[in-house]
Parts: C-alpha cells; structure tokens; sequence
C-alpha cells in the first residue's frame, strides 16, 4: 500500500472503476449527479473525497464548475485521465481540514466516505471543513449508510456481505466505540490475501449535531438520491445540511 494515499493508493486505484457495486450503475451516477446540480443551481461544487471522478464528472458535464479534494493522488491520477478531468481542480489533502480559496454553494460527501474518518472528532472536523468552503444558504450533502446493528447475530458482532467461491467479506462492528472494519478474504491460485479498511458508523441524530455545530442546520433528509421517504426501514440516507449564516 502507497502510505501517502492511505487505503487508495496505486492498488485500489487500477482497479476502482471496475466495480460492480450499485454506486457505478449509470442511472445511479446520473440521479446524483441531478440531485446535486439542483442544489448548486449558478454556484461552484466541492466534492470532499473526490477520487477518480465518478459523480464530479458527470456534475461538471451540467455546467456545475467543480473542486475536489482528496488524499489519494492514484484516485486523483485516474481522473485526470478520463474525458473532462482536467476541468476538475484538485486539491491533494485530508478532506476534512484542507482549505481551498473561493466559496461553494453546495459541498457533498458521497457513498459512506464519511466514515473514512475514523474518529468523531474527525468527523466534527469536516462538517466545519464544509460549512467554511459554503456561503450563506449553501447546503452541505451527506451520504451514508444506517448502521445495521440490527443484523447482528445475537452475541455476535460480525455481518458477512459477501460469499463467493474466491472469497468473502464481512464487517465487525464494536457497538462500544462505534468502531467498524469492512474485512476481505480473496483466494486465488491457491494463496490466500486479507485486507482490513477501518471506519467510525454514525448515526443520523449524530450528524445532525454536527452541522449544528457547524453552523448548519437540516433541511432534507431522503432515503436516496430519488428522494424517498426516509424512514426506520431505511439502510441508507442522503441528508442536506444548510448554513444558516
């Protein structure tokens, strides 16, 4: 692993657009994508965690001038190689205290990221990270999962989400700290490989303190970027934080 991309260096990089997972289905890119160049309406977007561009190239496609952050310059290296990537300015910093000039009418923090920062205090330091970059009425977007404690066995603190004939994955969950670690297992000709990426789960109330904190209040909350109700059934949610002042 490149140490200073953290858990996205060169590795994670070459293959990350590859995935399977819902988040790259192009209908999906497309509802968020909408979903955010209606809050930026005439103003500049900033994507916390940009990565290679999955949902900042489609936004700026809709004329929404974009700035990214992010730590990993692999991810950052992948952007800049696709169709539209050199209008994307890029600032190569921990998302949740770099700086970068000018204001933002919308800031936004897709598919869990947020979890990536592994404290609460971490955490606090990107919804004021945020809400600094914003003028007023500018909103701050949050996707993230609802933690599944729910699906814990009984005395147990591991979910599986993922078994196949080459490997598996799961996530243990520490309800103590609220820690969490999504664990790979991959077997190929043979051979065995185990990879761990921490995170910090947090819950709706808790983010809702924290852009109190921030000098945000909130102003939607969806199961999705379709703006489903959100409700105690909901896995997931997208939530719209707006500065007051």
């Amino acid at each position: 692993m490149d140490d200073q991309d953290g858990y996205f260096g060169e590795r994670v990089a070459a293959t990350y657009d590859d995935s399977s997972g819902g988040e790259f289905d192009p209908g999906v890119i497309e509802t968020t994508a909408d979903f955010l160049a209606g809050l930026a309406g005439d103003g500049r977007a900033l994507e916390l965690a940009v990565g290679t561009g999955r949902i900042a190239l489609p936004l700026s496609h809709r004329g929404v001038p974009v700035h990214g952050i992010d730590m990993s310059r692999a991810m950052v290296a992948r952007l800049r190689g696709k169709p539209g990537g050199d209008a994307i300015g890029v600032t190569i910093g921990d998302f949740a205290t770099t700086r970068v000039d000018g204001t933002f009418s919308v800031a936004y923090l897709v598919f869990n990221t947020i979890m990536n920062l592994t404290t609460q205090s971490a955490q606090v330091d990107c919804f004021r990270n945020a809400a600094a970059h914003l003028r007023p009425g500018g909103c701050f977007v949050v996707e993230v999962m609802v933690p599944e404690l729910r699906k814990l066995p009984p005395g147990q603190n591991v979910v599986p989400f993922h078994t196949g004939p080459t490997g598996w994955a799961y996530d243990i969950y520490d309800v103590a700290t609220q820690e969490m670690s999504s664990n790979y297992v991959d077997v190929m000709d043979g051979r065995g490989e185990y990879r761990s990426i921490p995170f910090r789960y947090v819950w709706p109330a808790e983010l809702d303190l924290m852009a109190q904190l921030a000098g945000l209040r909130l102003r939607e909350r969806w199961d999705g970027w379709t703006r489903e109700p959100f409700t105690g059934e909901s896995r997931q949610h997208v939530s719209v934080w707006e500065k007051t002042a």
